[in-house]
């Protein structure tokens, strides 16, 4: 990856968010000369210009949702990592249109632009939620990965090579819920749960930058690469956050939000039936057959389907104490028990 990556030139959309910035500083390590970051908020990106100190990273006020604005950014880029998105499940409820307008049709102008531009790779974040979705973020996800597919299909002399990756829930990313019952528990609250039984997946920031390296590595045009996570139900993951921070366990049972899941799915036993297992990764490829289905319905093979999905549900179930240990790992969390106790940190 180092050595792919060296010398060369990358625009980060969504640059000022949390796998954004993570991602930035990854890229200075792997010695690119130039590190664009494309998001709307010039407050976040002067902020961020004052912490990181890079010259090497260079920020552009623009939208996704504006093609000229992304062409503009483009160019000269040789590869372009897409996480500039609408996330937020309930406030998307509200306003589908809108992640449509960013998820969809801001992801292929991303698209569009790498094209003109003359982009060699291109990988776009998605979510678990894409996978047989209920909620209008899911559904802009998935069609955002449809959007990458065709591109696939329809461009098969393209010089870029468009893919996704697909994952959970990021620990500590803003927004997410770990962040929130910090914050509530600091002020003296109890976390608020909308249902303890309901499973989500984990993964740490450094892990859905790797899961994109290694889809830059890999990816062939249309690919959906996904990261096998471990899963938890929210009850046991406030519960940890409670005896990390030497509170009682008293939950808030709020109940479910608008358009969430019990649980989560990151690949359908139909994209299971075709993936490709790389260990810690699956590789869902596109079907790549054209329109002429008359051509396949007299020969070809028959798959066979596993008989479930990946789901949080059926994936690797962390228990409290498990949950602990990994909330260890994460910085932020290590930061906020050292300031409230240098013991508990340990």
């Amino acid at each position: 990856m180092s050595t792919a990556l060296a010398g060369s030139r990358v625009l980060i959309t969504g640059g000022t968010g949390s796998f954004g910035q993570t991602m930035v500083r990854r890229m200075l390590d792997r010695d690119v000369d130039e590190v664009r970051v494309l998001s709307r908020d010039e407050a976040k990106q002067d902020a961020m210009r004052r912490v990181v100190g890079d010259d090497r990273v260079r920020y552009y006020v623009g939208d996704v949702r504006d093609l000229d604005s992304v062409v503009g950014a483009s160019r000269g880029m040789d590869h372009i990592f897409h996480a500039a998105a609408l996330k937020q499940v309930p406030s998307c409820e509200f306003f589908p249109l809108e992640a449509l307008r960013t998820n969809v049709i801001g992801s292929a102008n991303v698209i569009e632009a790498a094209e003109r531009k003359g982009v060699r790779s291109v990988v776009l974040l998605s979510t678990d939620k894409a996978v047989s979705p209920v909620n209008a973020m899911g559904m802009t996800k998935a069609l955002m990965e449809k959007v990458a597919q065709a591109h696939a299909r329809n461009n098969a002399r393209s010089s870029t090579t468009v893919s996704c990756v697909r994952y959970g829930n990021v620990m500590y990313s803003r927004g997410s819920v770990i962040p929130l019952f910090i914050e509530q528990i600091k002020a003296g609250r109890a976390p608020t749960v909308t249902d303890p039984g309901m499973t989500r997946f984990l993964m740490s920031l450094d892990e859905s930058v790797e899961l994109v390296e290694h889809a830059f590595r890999h990816a062939r045009p249309g690919d959906i690469f996904i990261r096998k996570a471990v899963a938890c139900a929210i009850g046991d993951l406030a519960e940890a956050v409670c005896q990390l921070f030497d509170v009682p366990s008293k939950l808030d049972i709020i109940g479910v939000r608008h358009g969430e899941k019990q649980d989560e799915t990151l690949a359908s036993r139909e994209e299971l039936a075709t993936a490709d297992d790389f260990g810690d990764f699956f590789r869902v490829p596109i079907d790549a057959r054209d329109l002429n289905y008359a051509l396949y319905t007299s020969e070809g093979e028959l798959r066979e389907y596993p008989a479930e999905d990946f789901n949080s549900a059926n994936a690797p179930r962390l228990d409290v104490p498990q949950i602990m240990d990994l909330l260890r790992t994460l910085p932020e969390i290590r930061a906020e028990l050292a300031l409230r106790d240098p013991v508990l940190a340990c």
